[in-house]
């Protein structure tokens, strides 16, 4: 990417996320505000805990989604051994924030990992995740071994119809899923949907039959029960790891939501891309994994 087509991405990047604020008379990209607890939430301006925050009241509140006594997964992007500012993984801050959430909820247990592409453990601690997610209770797990996994079908799927997945994604009362916004030079953008890869064995399985309809396949295996997406620094080239803070935009934004197509679907118009563009979006929409039709939801949109 040179210069110039580098600016325009930029532009357009910052146009989507613009939309967030704008009246449904100006934009229809993510719907109306509503009453009561929202499908998805959008929200922009401020730090990753304090967006947590507020996106989670506006989605009901974190006791609508964790109860007391039960084990919790949350699941975030730290495959790569780069610091946070490159924008490859997920902010620590805003895992360390749901960590608390849950334990104030009443978790009994909260687990923390990701099938990394680098060496884990220095993924998990040159991103920062693993100390921000001690610090707030979690116990951080390894997923570097086979024996962690466990042979799972995959109903409706096409192409993936079974896979190896991480036990504790299997065994836990509670799944959520943190991804963060950014490029990918193969699949176009890394968001919900394809963070599920870091809860599988075989990840060349998933490149080799096809990369995006086996994404989509995988959203079927186990719905997270919350989606939130890490916006606010975004890579907008030379992902999926990152070479320097040039390919970086301070977004400051979040998206959350239950549905993961939907919080793909509002994700990919921040980043300026039309959600329609990115294949396994469009493939989750047609395997009923979500939606795309965001007028069909309850959204609420933060200014902070």
């Amino acid at each position: 990417m040179n210069r110039r087509e580098f600016l325009k991405k930029s532009l357009a990047l910052a146009a989507g996320a613009s939309a967030l604020l704008l009246p449904r008379s100006a934009v229809r990209a993510l719907g109306a505000a509503v009453s009561g607890p929202a499908d998805l939430a959008a929200v922009r301006g401020g730090e990753p805990g304090e967006m947590f925050d507020r996106g989670i009241a506006a989605m009901g509140g974190m006791k609508r989604f964790v109860s007391k006594g039960q084990t919790v997964v949350v699941k975030p992007n730290m495959a790569w051994d780069v610091r946070p500012e490159l924008g490859a993984n997920t902010n620590p801050a805003l895992v360390e924030r749901i960590v608390r959430r849950c334990f104030e909820a009443g978790a009994s247990k909260v687990y923390v990992f990701d099938h990394t592409c680098d060496l884990w453990k220095k993924s998990y601690v040159t991103s920062g995740i693993e100390e921000a997610a001690r610090r707030a209770g979690a116990t951080v797990v390894p997923a570097d071994q086979a024996r962690y996994y466990r042979k799972t079908p995959i109903a409706g799927a096409r192409v993936l119809t079974e896979t190896l997945v991480h036990e504790l994604v299997l065994q836990s009362d509670v799944f959520i899923n943190v991804p963060v916004l950014k490029n990918h030079g193969g699949a176009g953008l890394t968001i919900a949907m394809k963070n599920l890869m870091g809860i599988v064995w075989n990840r060349g399985e998933l490149h080799s039959r096809g990369l995006h309809q086996c994404i989509a396949d995988l959203s079927l295996l186990r719905k997270p029960d919350l989606n939130v997406v890490d916006a606010y620094r975004v890579m907008t080239r030379s992902g999926p790891r990152g070479t320097s803070e040039r390919d970086v935009t301070i977004r400051k934004a979040q998206v959350l939501s239950t549905d993961i197509v939907a919080a793909d679907t509002a994700a990919a118009k921040i980043f300026g891309t039309e959600p329609g563009s990115v294949e396994y979006i469009r493939q989750g929409a047609a395997l009923k994994a979500g939606t795309m039709d965001l007028d069909r939801l309850k959204v609420e949109r933060i200014a902070l």
